[in-house]
C-alpha cells in the first residue's frame, strides 16, 4: 500500500503552480498528509547587482527579496487553500532544482507534486527544465501536473475535497526502469479502487506479417508483470500499440481519459545529455494527464 505522509509542493506563483498546489492539497487530504509549500528565490536572476552593490547592500537586497518571497507565498496559500490540510511554508535561496532536491531529501518527502510548463508542438520541448531535473534526481516519486485530471476533485457531503482517480495508466518498456513505477501504480490503483491499464509500445515491427506475433508476445509479457494476488483484487487491462512511444502514450491517455500516467525514469547521465528529451519527459510536457515519474 502507498503511504504518503509528507508532500513537497514547490511553487513559482505561475498558473501551473496553482494547478499543482490544488492537486497536492487533494492528494494530501485523501492520505491525511502534510503539505510543505516551497518557494525558491533565485538570486541569479539579478546578475547586475553583484557588480554594482557593496557587500552590505547586497545582503540587504537578499533579505528584502526573501521577505518579499515569503509574503507572496503567504498570499498564494491564502488565495488557493480550501481544504483542511496541515501546511508548512518555506522560502529558500538558491538554484530551484538543487533546492527542491536537497530539501526533499532532508525532509524525507514521500512525494513531490509540481507544475510543468507544457509546450506547443511535439518538437518544441524545453530540455533541462526544473521539473525534468527534479524528476531525474529525486529519490521519491515526482507527480508532474500540467492539466488536472477530468473531475479529479469533488466535494463530498462534509465539504471535503475528494481526490478521484478512476483510470491509471502504467507504461513500460520492460526495463528495470519501470519496475518501481509499477509498484506505485498498483498501490494507487488499490487505494482509489481504480482501473489499471498496462501499456507497451512497439517501436519497430520487422514486417506486417510478424505484427500479430509481436503484439501477442508483448501482451504475454504484460500479463506476467502483475503478481497473482493483485490480479485477483484489482481491475487490470493490457494494451499494445505500435509507433513512437511518447506519441502513442499521449494518444492512448487522451482516448481512454486517463487520470494519471505512471512511468519510470533514469537519472540523467552523459548519454542522456546528448538525447533531446525522453519519453517520460515528453509525455509529462505534452500529455493530457498528470505523470507520476519514479526514478530507479
Amino acid at each position: 500500500m502507498l503511504h504518503i505522509k509528507l508532500i513537497l509542493c514547490p511553487v513559482d506563483f505561475s498558473e501551473f503552480s496553482v494547478t499543482a498546489y490544488r492537486y497536492a492539497l487533494s492528494v494530501a487530504e485523501h492520505y491525511q498528509a502534510k503539505v510543505v509549500v516551497q518557494h525558491i528565490v533565485e538570486l541569479w536572476r539579478y546578475p547586475s547587482l553583484g557588480f554594482a552593490a557593496s557587500a552590505a547592500l547586497y545582503d540587504e537586497f537578499c533579505q528584502a527579496v526573501a521577505e518579499n518571497g515569503a509574503k507572496q507565498l503567504q498570499e498564494f496559500v491564502k488565495n488557493y487553500t480550501h481544504d483542511r490540510v496541515p501546511l508548512e511554508l518555506v522560502v529558500h535561496q538558491g538554484m530551484a532544482p538543487d533546492s527542491i532536491l536537497s530539501f526533499a531529501q532532508a525532509q524525507k518527502a514521500d512525494a513531490i507534486v509540481m507544475g510543468t510548463h507544457g509546450q506547443r508542438g511535439y518538437d518544441r520541448l524545453m530540455l533541462g527544465s526544473v521539473t525534468e531535473r527534479v524528476m531525474r534526481g529525486a529519490s521519491c516519486p515526482v507527480l508532474a501536473v500540467r492539466n488536472p485530471p477530468r473531475e479529479f476533485m469533488a466535494a463530498d457531503k462534509d465539504g471535503r475535497h475528494v481526490h478521484r482517480l478512476r483510470q491509471i495508466l502504467f507504461c513500460t518498456d520492460f526495463s528495470e526502469n519501470s519496475e518501481r513505477a509499477l509498484n506505485y501504480a498498483i498501490s494507487a490503483t488499490e487505494e482509489y479502487d481504480a482501473e489499471l491499464t498496462l501499456l507497451h509500445v512497439l517501436e519497430e515491427v520487422p514486417s506486417p506479417a510478424k505484427t500479430e506475433k509481436a503484439i501477442a508476445a508483448a501482451t504475454e509479457r504484460l500479463d506476467k508483470l502483475i503478481p497473482p494476488v493483485e490480479r485477483k483484487t484489482i481491475k487490470i487491462k493490457t494494451a499494445v500499440r505500435i509507433g513512437k512511444p511518447y506519441r502513442q502514450i499521449i494518444q492512448f491517455a487522451e482516448e481512454e481519459q486517463i487520470d494519471m500516467v505512471a512511468m519510470g525514469v533514469r537519472g540523467r547521465g552523459a548519454l542522456d545529455l546528448a538525447v533531446f528529451g525522453s519519453t517520460t519527459y515528453r509525455v509529462m510536457q505534452l500529455g493530457p494527464s498528470p505523470v507520476l515519474a519514479v526514478r530507479v
